[in-house]
């Protein structure tokens, strides 16, 4: 038998083996350290105290981790109905510009959180909207939707570009951006969350889309495993063949399950855009909708494991920041190339240690 058909106890699969992996990333990545001059242990000390060693840090840690919640739901949602969405980045520029015309519409007539609602909508809106186009194609046209969502990804950002230089730029000004946010389109900050363990938030923007982001994760949670929908969603991404077999429409799973995926890449926009910056800018989304394809594919397409290995990306990106400043000898460069090795280790080659744990654990489980 095929050790990727062999059972094993939830705790290896998606515990033991994920961390596996994890610890042989960081070996790896502190052999490179190594390999470049600089104190691996060093590194490390410097990711936590940088990530997790002020209140500081952990609403940036937090900041980063909440656009990742979003887009790795996003892949995790298509992933579940057998679809590989890895549009979010394109998705999220539109649902960015969903929740900024809704701010620049509300913001000087009513409050947050009278805005905030309306900005969601608007973000999901406009993301489903950029995702419904590569899923009528993959529905009803058999067009391959990594394919068309990838490049989706690219018109998405020209038309971005477009926008905020010949419609919404403010008039007079030279930067691609719409103008700031007043108070009733911004979103506010969590700094009391900090203030209950006695942490300063300082200059991190951590918002109000965290708790967002957990609402919508506890919501496709319940849609994936608690809803007649969600079996037929999984159901076509198990098995094509007992999916028609069973009377499920292939073209309308596609299309609800692609709708739902850029909709909540889409929400993402709301984080940078009235959290952080309070103005919708050129590549806000900063390469959040290609992480959001590690963060699934880490937390095993699963809105708990997709929040903790969000949070753990959050802290590579902090992190990372204050290891290149505090350790000259580290550039940017090679921080995305720590980065990199843990995606490789955590996402492509998630496996990659599944057959010896299997024979591993055959040995351990075979009666005397």
């Amino acid at each position: 038998m095929s050790t990727a058909s062999v059972p094993l106890p939830n705790w290896v699969s998606y515990g033991l083996i994920p961390l596996l992996n994890l610890v042989v990333a960081f070996l790896i990545c502190g052999f490179v350290v190594w390999l470049i001059g600089e104190s691996p242990l060093q590194a490390l000390s410097l990711l936590i105290e940088g990530s997790l060693g002020s209140g500081e840090g952990i609403g940036f840690t937090l900041y980063y981790a909440t656009s990742f919640i979003f887009t790795g739901l996003s892949v995790a949602v298509a992933i579940h109905a057998g679809l590989f969405n890895i549009g979010s980045e394109g998705q999220a520029y539109l649902g960015g510009l969903g929740c900024a015309l809704a701010a620049l519409a509300l913001d000087r007539y009513v409050p947050w959180w009278v805005t905030m609602p309306v900005a969601v909508i608007g973000a999901g809106l406009f993301g489903a909207a950029w995702a419904a186009i590569p899923a009528y194609l993959q529905a009803k046209r058999g067009s391959h939707i990594v394919i068309t969502t990838i490049m989706f990804n690219y018109i998405a950002a020209a038309l971005m570009v477009y926008l905020l230089v010949h419609v919404l730029i403010v008039p007079g000004k030279m930067a691609p951006e719409t103008r700031t946010f007043l108070d009733g389109g911004q979103l506010p900050k969590l700094g009391w969350v900090m203030e209950l363990f006695g942490a300063s938030l300082g200059a991190a923007p951590f918002n109000v889309s965290f708790i967002i982001a957990l609402v919508a994760s506890l919501l496709v949670w319940l849609l994936i495993w608690r809803t007649r929908l969600g079996f037929e969603m999984r159901t076509l991404g198990i098995s094509p063949s007992a999916a028609a077999y069973a009377g499920i429409g292939y073209a309308r799973i596609v299309m609800i399950a692609m709708l739902i995926s850029g909709a909540l890449a889409g929400m993402m926009a709301l984080n940078p855009v009235m959290g952080s910056s309070a103005r919708l800018q050129v590549e806000f989304v900063g390469g959040a909708g290609f992480v959001g394809i590690a963060v699934s594919l880490m937390g095993r397409n699963h809105p708990v494991g997709i929040i903790l290995s969000a949070i753990l990306f959050g802290i590579l990106y902090q992190g990372g920041d204050w290891i290149s400043f505090e350790m000259p000898n580290i550039t940017r460069e090679m921080i995305l190339v720590i980065q990199g090795l843990v995606i490789l280790f955590a996402g492509a080659l998630e496996y990659m240690f599944r057959p010896a744990m299997v024979r591993v654990y055959q040995c351990l489980a075979k009666p005397a």
